[in-house]
């Protein structure tokens, strides 16, 4: 993450690669005040084991980029409102618009679970028992959906 005060948001991310049973490292690092530290982060992920970067930013957001312009390790960001944040536009579009040849994937606003289970999908298409864990996530997902709904049927609205 760009920033310590982005881990309230970036947490969730980490709440469920703990789930799945995923490893994670968590460093905030600005792509502005320490850029030869993202770098170097990025430039020595494969060799630590890194197989899927989420990477979460405000305002300016442009850690995501940054990273993505120093590895070919899939980049997941996920843009932050900020407390300098234009309504979390400016985070949305740094992060969203990106130069040709370097693809960042991008969540929703403050969507850091959802970059979990995205980055977690990548790494269970080369893993068969991640991939069974993630399958019923998705199943228990879906009872619950499945149950509200039938439990609406009984309310008079």
């Amino acid at each position: 993450m760009g920033s310590v005060s982005d881990f309230p948001i970036m947490e969730e991310a980490v709440k469920f690669l703990e789930e799945m049973g995923i490893g994670c490292e968590i460093n905030a690092l600005s792509a502005h005040r320490t850029p030869e530290l993202v770098m170097n982060l990025a430039t020595t992920a494969k060799e630590r084991g890194i197989k899927v970067f989420i990477a979460g930013a405000g305002g300016a957001a442009h850690l995501p980029g940054v990273v993505a312009a120093c590895t070919s390790i899939p980049v997941i960001g996920v843009p932050i409102k900020a407390s300098i944040s234009i309504d979390g536009w400016d985070s949305i579009l740094s992060i969203l618009q990106m130069p040709a040849g370097i693809p960042v994937a991008t969540v929703a606003l403050n969507g850091a679970r959802n970059a979990a289970i995205l980055a977690t999908q990548i790494i269970a298409s080369g893993n068969d028992e991640l991939y069974a864990k993630l399958t019923a996530f998705k199943e228990t997902m879906k009872k619950k959906v499945i149950e509200a709904n039938n439990n609406l049927k009984t309310k008079k609205l």
